[in-house]
Formats: C-alpha cells, sequence, structure tokens
C-alpha cells in the first residue's frame, strides 16, 4: 500500500511539473521585426492626433512641429534597440529550478507534519465499521444518559430502536413505556411499543399490545403498521374476518403487483379458505428436532452477536413462519425443537400440515424478513410423521 501511494504522489508532480515547467523553460522570444512594427504603427497614430489638433487649431504650427519632432526621435530610440525584447525571454528560467526542489521538499515536510504514514496501511472504511460490541457500548452510553435526562422523548424513542436492533426486546418496551409516557397517545409510539411488547413476549400479540395497536389505528386508520399488526392480532384471537378486513384495506395501500401485496393477498386467501369443515384433522402436538450449524467457511463473515431465525415454513401459500425460534450466532451450533406453540397464528401452526420447509437463516440486521445478504440453509420438505433429527447446515447466501 506504501509503495503504490509513493509511485502515485510521483505520477502526479510529475504530471503537475510537466504542465508548469514548459512555458517557464520555453524562450519566450518576440522577433525584432513584429516590435518593430508596433512602434512604427503606434508612431503612426500618435502623429495622426497630433495632424487633428493642428487642423482643429488646438495646437500651433510650432507646437505641432517640435512634438512631431519629439516623436520621430522616439521611434528612433525604439528602432535602435534590437534583442531587448529577445533577452526577456530567458527571464524566470530560474523559477524552474526553483520549482523543481522546493514542491516535492514542501510537500513532503508537510506530509511528515501533518500526516500519517501509519493511516496508509489501515483497513479500509467499511471494515472499520462499528460492530457488535461497539454498538452494544454506544447503547449502554445512551442508557446511561437517559438515566440523568429522564424527561428526553425523543432518547427514549431511540434507546427503543437501539434496544430492538440489537434484539433486546424487553429492554427496548421499556423504553418505549417511557416514551409513551411523555409523548402520550401518538401512532408511531403506540406501534412501536406495542411491537416490542409482542416480540418480548415471544411474538404473541394479545393483551396490552393489541390494545395499543387498536389505540393506533383508532388515531390513523390506514396506517400500513397498525394494520399488519391489527390483522396479525385478530388472526391471533381467531378473529379471521376482522383480519382480513383490516388485511384487504392494507392490499388497497401497497404498490399494485408487489412482493408485500402479494404476500398479504396469499396470507388472506389461505385464511378465508380455511372453514372448518374443510380443516385438515389436527394431529396431536408434536416437535421438529432441528439441529442447526454453521459452514466454516462462512465463520468470518458474521458476528457473535447477529440474529439466527429457525423456523418452519409451509410448502405453499405465505412465507409466515408455523413455528419460529430465535437465537444468537454465539449459540450456535445448536439443536431446537419447533412445535405449535411457536405459532405466530392460530390458523397457521404445525398441526395443520403434513409436510413443511425448515429453514435456518443468519440476518445481520435481525430483521424478520429474508434479505439480501444473509446466511441461509434449508431442508426443502420434511415429513412431520418422520420423528428424525433434522440437520441444516446454513452455507449459502440470500442473493
Amino acid at each position: 500500500m506504501t509503495t503504490i501511494f509513493w509511485m502515485l504522489a510521483g505520477l502526479l508532480i510529475l504530471a503537475a511539473f510537466m504542465i508548469v515547467l514548459p512555458p517557464l523553460w520555453r524562450p519566450r522570444e518576440i522577433a525584432a521585426a513584429d516590435q518593430d512594427q508596433r512602434n512604427i504603427a503606434i508612431a503612426r497614430q500618435r502623429l495622426s492626433e497630433l495632424q487633428d489638433q493642428l487642423q482643429t487649431g488646438a495646437l500651433t504650427r510650432m507646437q505641432f512641429e517640435e512634438q512631431r519632432a519629439e516623436l520621430e526621435v522616439a521611434l528612433s530610440d525604439d528602432l535602435d534597440i534590437p534583442g531587448q525584447v529577445k533577452a526577456s525571454g530567458t527571464k524566470g528560467r530560474w523559477m524552474v529550478f526553483v520549482l523543481v526542489l522546493l514542491v516535492p521538499l514542501t510537500a513532503l515536510s508537510l506530509y511528515a507534519s501533518l500526516g500519517s504514514y501509519a493511516s496508509l496501511d489501515r483497513p479500509s472504511d467499511a471494515s472499520a465499521a462499528p460492530g457488535p460490541e461497539d454498538i452494544s457500548r454506544m447503547v449502554a452510553g445512551l442508557a446511561a444518559r437517559m438515566k440523568s435526562n429522564p424527561n428526553d422523548a425523543q432518547g427514549w424513542l431511540m434507546l427503543g430502536r437501539s434496544y430492538k436492533y440489537l434484539q433486546q426486546y424487553p429492554e427496548a418496551a421499556d423504553a418505549f413505556a417511557q416514551a409513551y409516557r411523555l409523548l402520550g397517545d401518538q401512532a408511531e409510539v403506540l406501534l412501536s411499543y406495542a411491537d416490542a411488547l409482542a416480540m418480548a413476549n415471544d411474538g404473541r400479540l394479545s393483551g396490552k399490545p393489541a390494545e395499543l395497536v387498536f389505540k393506533a389505528l383508532a388515531l390513523e386508520p390506514n396506517n400500513m403498521t397498525g394494520l399488519w399488526l391489527g390483522g396479525m392480532a385478530k388472526a391471533e384471537a381467531g378473529d379471521v374476518t376482522g383480519a382480513v378486513q383490516l388485511w384487504r384495506k392494507l392490499e388497497a395501500s401497497l404498490p399494485p403487483g408487489s412482493e408485500a401485496q402479494q404476500e398479504i393477498q396469499t396470507l388472506m386467501a389461505n385464511v378465508e379458505n380455511r372453514v372448518p369443515e374443510e380443516q385438515p384433522t389436527e394431529k396431536a402436538p408434536q416437535d421438529i428436532e432441528v439441529e442447526v450449524s454453521l459452514a466454516p467457511e462462512l465463520q468470518s463473515r458474521i458476528g457473535p452477536k447477529d440474529t439466527v431465525f429457525i423456523y418452519a415454513q409451509a410448502l405453499s401459500g405465505p412465507k409466515m413462519p408455523l413455528a419460529i425460534v430465535r437465537k444468537q450466532v454465539s449459540d450456535l451450533p445448536l439443536t431446537v425443537n419447533l412445535n405449535d406453540s411457536m405459532a405466530m397464528m392460530p390458523e397457521m401452526k404445525l398441526s395443520r400440515f403434513d409436510q413443511v420447509k425448515l429453514i435456518a437463516r443468519i440476518s445481520k440486521s435481525g430483521n424478520a424478513t429474508q434479505q439480501p445478504g444473509d446466511l441461509i440453509g434449508v431442508i426443502d420438505s420434511v415429513d412431520l410423521a418422520d420423528r428424525t433429527r433434522n440437520i441444516i447446515v446454513i452455507d449459502s447466501e440470500v442473493k
């Protein structure tokens, strides 16, 4: 890195010299004939002016003759100095030697006093991004400041979002509760508080989270986050009709043909089609045992506090997990049991399906939605009647 730096610096200095030095070194001779012609032209113009002044009476004949004689003498003197202008063409060449020595020496002395050679070998900005420990330290500092300034509503909101990013949901809920205490019934505050409470309760919205969601919807009936969470809360409570009503309203607000709209349409279709007489007979609650590990070649790409989602998904229909467990990379390798108690909706749980897809995914952002750059491992089809342990190796990247 240092060698490349000095090569580039040398090339830049050389390019600058090639622009600046040639004009200083090149002789700037002006041909004597050209100079004589200019002097003659000037004398003729002055003579013409004297003649005009004579005709208008501004000059007497004697004054005219005197000034014409002076003009002729001056012109004669000018024409008798060949090479005076030519000699001046060599002036300034001494600057060439000064620049060649002074510019590099000045640049090096300034860099030595103000720059840092060590910085040439430092890693790029991307690799210098704050890691999980740095973020945790910053969040702890913010939490400490909030203790001394408990009436800073925006600070509580920031702290709540920070805890949520770190998947510390109980702490996030406490921070949002403080913001709610200060700001009152604002839709975004209510929904952030409700979401954190639900996540702290394994994703369940029943109780206070649902109460907060519907209070937010009363304030902003078209709030997209509120419509989604409200539909989830109603579906969790078994009110399929109410859930579909909210989701249809959400569907109309989404961009036509978007992935989000297609997913909500599939979810509604699945829920609406599950009338009691058509529902498959529920099997006795059972577990799916899943062992998850990370491929060695991917270990350098993640941090110990990155989120690991392990979940079962229907082979067709909505992508909503039928059962989900959230862990951290530091927990790997691990074994979990997925079961109906981990369902996000009563209508969408393991016991209603014969076969499912198993997925283990690592997310740096902690986002439950799959994103490019996530690391993933998949078993495409698992029979729930098969009681053998299912082994997933996270070995590929989401494109």
